[in-house]
């Protein structure tokens, strides 16, 4: 079964534009909605993903914190446009800044549209305790808090938070 072991950060400052190496533009939705994964009454979240030409379908299992499983699956990005018009709740656009520091890859999520002027920086580990090289730019970690998740994100996108959700972390 596949796991994906994933921690999450907002960045201190911009220092890792400068050590970027790519950005991918990105467009997802969700096949289902945060409403329903609250309620219980799905265990995973549907995501369709259109990175320029490429484009995936992902089941991820509802569980808080760095450990999850998921499954994503290569369509085709004819396939992808047609389920993003099914898709409930918002669009999550955003550019992804590749940045390497240490033994790792680092994923950059600079997001647009509603989700505006929130910057998310995760990195995918081998094990949930692996230690891994702090670039100077890393901040406060909010693997644990549900709402920076993407599936959160569609359903009550940055635009909509209050100030002590943009500035308390909690």
């Amino acid at each position: 079964m596949p796991i994906e072991i994933e921690r999450k950060f907002l960045p201190r400052h911009d220092g890792w534009r400068a050590a970027a190496h790519a950005v991918l533009p990105m467009a997802q939705g969700y096949i289902n909605d945060q409403d329903a994964m609250d309620r219980g009454a799905q265990r995973a979240s549907v995501r369709v993903r259109l990175q320029g030409e490429t484009a995936w379908l992902n089941l991820k299992s509802r569980e808080l914190g760095a450990s999850r499983q998921e499954f994503e699956y290569p369509i085709p990005p004819e396939d992808a446009r047609a389920l993003l018009a099914l898709c409930v709740g918002g669009r999550i656009e955003k550019r992804r800044h590749l940045v390497r520091h240490g033994a790792h890859l680092w994923e950059i999520d600079e997001f647009l549209g509603d989700n505006a002027g929130l910057v998310v920086a995760e990195i995918e580990l081998g094990a949930v305790d692996e230690a891994f090289e702090r670039p100077d730019w890393l901040g406060a970690e909010v693997t644990d808090l549900p709402r920076y998740y993407n599936l959160a994100l569609a359903a009550r996108p940055y635009a909509r938070w209050r100030e002590d959700e943009r500035t308390g972390h909690r």
